[in-house]
């Protein structure tokens, strides 16, 4: 269970600094929506969600007996009528999250070089291997992740609005990639991958 609360504690370090990023992409790109909601900051309190970020870890961690736990932060607002060039920033936008992870497991893998301290060297590889997680997950192509908004970006208007249609049962897909072991078929070995150009390995 202590396991179960550092990871959990790393995953909420993570999702602030993905969310945060989102947020001021926006703002960059023209959109003061995330600002005005408070939400250009790296408070992990502004980006809970009492359900998601909260409730549904513990609640997937105990039902699987520790096997599976999965966990998000409130998404972000944006308004894409305010940005300057809405398809193209919209893909800026979306990778802004997982590239923010990916860049700070990469700062983390040079700091990881330099600890001698055994403990402090098992914190930092977890919290690694939780940014990298987060970032592969979050490309997958199914509403509302990331990987949706880039695809939608790039795909034609009339194709992206068809599209955007399966986001409603996009928490059950997730569901039934997870039980049909699609989550480690697709995920695991890309973000295996990621973690052996870092370094890493288990």
């Amino acid at each position: 269970m202590a396991t179960f609360f550092v990871s959990y504690a790393f995953l909420i370090v993570a999702m602030t600094i993905h969310e945060f990023s989102h947020g001021f992409v926006a703002y960059k790109l023209g959109d003061m929506t995330a600002k005005y909601s408070g939400r250009l900051t790296l408070n992990p309190l502004a980006h809970i969600d009492p359900f998601w970020t909260l409730l549904l870890p513990l609640m997937l961690y105990y039902s699987s007996q520790g096997q599976f736990t999965f966990g998000a932060a409130k998404p972000v607002p944006v308004d894409y009528s305010q940005l300057k060039n809405p398809k193209r920033d919209m893909v800026w936008i979306g990778l802004s999250g997982p590239l923010s992870n990916l860049i700070l497991a990469l700062i983390l893998s040079i700091v990881l070089r330099l600890v001698t301290n055994n403990l402090a060297g098992l914190a930092i590889a977890q919290l690694i291997i939780i940014n990298v997680v987060l970032a592969v997950f979050n490309l997958l192509p199914i509403p509302p992740l990331d990987g949706s908004r880039v695809l939608m970006g790039i795909l034609p208007r009339r194709l992206a609005q068809r599209y955007a249609v399966i986001e409603p049962f996009s928490f059950i897909i997730l569901i039934i990639m997870v039980a049909l072991g699609l989550f480690q078929a697709i995920v695991w070995p890309r973000v295996v991958a990621i973690l052996k150009v870092l370094g890493i390995s288990f």
